[in-house]
């Protein structure tokens, strides 16, 4: 994993707006013409990236049908539910609190949504379609200058955060299955030689659910699943791999979300070179504090959110340049990579900002870091 030795380093967390023209590609059906129409977008978000200032960049997340419930499709074992709504439990007390905002702009936050059940033995089937994903992004990186290539892969915490276990005998064996099977998916990963970025929003997200019944609840769920995924990473170097912690990509009021205080030590837990944390919002902004008493672990990389998919507004370069010297001077300027704090499309055909926006807001990213890197280094 590059780190910023001579310069801050610029990434992203992974999913990108997707093209209509792959949107309709896939919408026609799988096949040979949605494979090609897929390596084509792929080599030319990777293009955009790199002619944006992105130094470590991916795929666009373009072959997941969303950043999580993706590997539903990649697993045995799960049922879908149709007609049976599971409540968001995930946004804790908001959907009770915004009640009304939630009806009129988060439905899903108010009625629940449907979901999966698992109903049988957990395996990864997704060998082939990984594969292809990590031969588009290798084939595309390799034709234009970047820094390093990352590739995302849900962590056990949020896989299923819709749904409910009628399988296994207790909540440890069901975890334990996931992490198995998402074990190979992290190893081709590795072993294609790109980066690995664990995606984990709902560890942070059940926070506030599960501390209503008390906090001893959710630290025991959630040290189950960081051991979950540490297990799966067992053998994987540390500096092959990222750790995404976020509050979610969702435009709600996030009241409800976990501060860092309350979850740093968990994530400090997980066995990653590099920590990909939410700082750019108006909700967790002034957490760079933290960075004050908790010391980032030696060897170990920070890749704070320094622009949002929270608001259309475009940060301006000197703010962006402002918030990664804050970074840079409590935990060292070559433990400091600029990211983002979500993606700007968990799944396919949503857009969190418009594309145009979106790309403003890498190359302001980008510009920021050249002004930081300045600061930082003198030249």
């Amino acid at each position: 994993m590059k780190r910023s030795d001579k310069r801050i380093l610029t990434t992203h967390v992974g999913s990108i707006i997707r093209p209509k023209s792959l949107l309709d590609s896939h919408k026609a059906g799988a096949g040979t013409a949605y494979d090609e129409a897929l390596k084509e977008a792929v080599s030319d978000v990777v293009a955009k990236q790199a002619n944006a200032g992105i130094d470590v960049v991916n795929d666009g997340e373009y072959g997941k049908s969303g950043w999580a419930n993706y590997i539903l499709e990649r697993l045995s074992g799960f049922e879908f539910r149709p007609n049976k709504m599971y409540e968001a439990v995930w946004l804790g007390r908001d959907r009770i609190r915004f009640a009304e905002f939630m009806k009129a702009e988060f439905p899903r936050g108010a009625q629940g949504t449907p979901g999966h059940a698992c109903v049988g033995p957990i395996k990864y089937n997704g060998h082939e379609e990984v594969r292809r994903e990590l031969a588009d992004l290798k084939a595309a990186a390799a034709n234009a200058k970047v820094e390093d290539v990352f590739f995302t892969a849900v962590a056990p915490a949020s896989v299923g955060y819709d749904a409910e276990n009628e399988h296994y005998k207790n909540e440890q064996d069901y975890v334990f299955a996931i992490a198995d099977a998402l074990r190979e998916e992290y190893q081709e990963i590795y072993k294609s030689g790109v980066v690995l970025q664990v995606d984990d929003a709902v560890l942070a997200n059940m926070f506030d659910h599960l501390t209503q019944e008390s906090p001893k609840r959710f630290r025991e769920w959630a040290e189950l699943r960081v051991e979950a995924l540490n297990r799966a990473l067992k053998g994987i170097p540390e500096d092959r791999i990222r750790y995404h912690i976020c509050f979610g990509s969702w435009h709600v009021p996030h009241v409800a979300d976990a501060a860092l205080d309350d979850i740093v030590d968990l994530m400090l837990k997980v066995n990653a070179g590099a920590y990909s944390i939410e700082a750019a919002n108006v909700r967790h902004e002034h957490e760079w504090h933290v960075w004050e008493k908790v010391k980032l672990p030696a060897g170990k990389i920070l890749i704070p959110g320094i622009v949002t998919h929270h608001t259309t507004t475009v940060e301006h370069p000197k703010l962006v340049a402002e918030r990664i010297v804050n970074f840079a001077k409590v935990v060292g300027r070559e433990n400091v990579m600029a990211g983002t704090d979500c993606g700007f499309a968990q799944s396919e055909g949503i857009q969190r900002v418009h594309p145009q926006v979106m790309w403003a807001k890498f190359e302001s990213l980008a510009e920021g870091a050249k002004l930081a890197s300045k600061q930082l280094w003198g030249s």
